[in-house]
């Protein structure tokens, strides 16, 4: 997760257990009425995992967290209308579907919901590089296309959300990995897996999974830069302690993000 940081550094990040795992959240973000629909972006790593690899990976819960969280608003999986996913590695787009059954093939969850992917990325999950085939579920791409609600961007634009949401793209993770600006000043980014989470908004923290680390950085640096030009909240898919953070750069030019306390926060305008 931390490439090549040494782990004497990272270690005091995010202490690692006894099979040198860290823990780490995969988060999704809700809007509840974004322009009279209700969207989320990302889905998490959900139940889909056999219990072999839920071993494996060290997933705690048993049960699709996300429906749960869900569930505490009072929201259905049949409530939502667009989900809106940045890259359809595992542990973003598995929440799409049901729990892992032994009788039974892999299904979608999110009826009536309307799937945004990146063109890019798109291509990515169906025909992956062997360096990344297993961080994708094979039988995805096919159940997401038979629905027939799949929407392919390829501008900073979708028809469905309009101006509602600008998108950002980035290739250093993986081609093509879709970031959502939702608002303007003031608003939300979901940063996706160019910065997971804050240890990794300093510049040369980048992941052993990142494609091109050299591009990243660089991408890395102009969204952080835009995030204080607009003063726009990360959203991170995978810090356990924080869901929303606010970029601040030192005098030294170093990038760090303050945690946004709460998990609601009201997006100006």
């Amino acid at each position: 997760m931390f490439g090549n940081v040494p782990r004497a550094l990272w270690a005091q990040w995010l202490p690692p257990d006894d099979q040198n795992r860290v823990e780490l959240a995969t988060r999704a973000l809700y809007v509840p009425d974004l322009n009279g629909r209700a969207v989320l972006f990302e889905a998490g790593i959900g139940a889909f995992f056999e219990p072999k690899l839920r071993e494996r990976y060290g997933v705690s819960e048993a049960q699709h967290a996300l429906l749960d969280s869900l569930a505490e608003l009072s929201v259905a999986h049949e409530d939502i209308d667009v989900i809106v996913l940045s890259h359809l590695h595992f542990d973003h787009a598995g929440g799409l579907l049901a729990p892992y059954s032994e009788s039974t093939d892999k299904t979608l969850l999110f009826p009536k919901a309307r799937f945004i992917v990146g063109a890019e990325a798109w291509q990515r999950a169906c025909d992956p590089h062997p360096r990344d085939r297993a961080s994708f579920i094979p039988e995805l791409p096919d159940l997401l296309e038979a629905t027939g609600r799949l929407e392919l961007v390829e501008g900073e634009r979708s028809p469905t959300l309009g101006e509602a949401v600008h998108f950002h793209f980035s290739h250093g993770h993986t081609p093509g990995l879709m970031l959502s600006q939702v608002g303007g000043p003031g608003g939300v980014l979901y940063v996706s897996d160019l910065a997971p989470g804050r240890p990794w908004v300093h510049l040369p923290v980048t992941m052993g999974y990142d494609r091109y680390p050299e591009v990243l950085v660089e991408e890395k640096r102009q969204i952080l830069e835009l995030a204080m030009e607009q003063d726009l909240r990360l959203a991170f898919p995978h810090d356990p302690e924080c869901g929303l953070g606010a970029v601040q750069q030192d005098a030294k030019g170093r990038y760090s993000a303050a945690a946004v306390p709460g998990d609601i926060y009201e997006i100006p305008g």
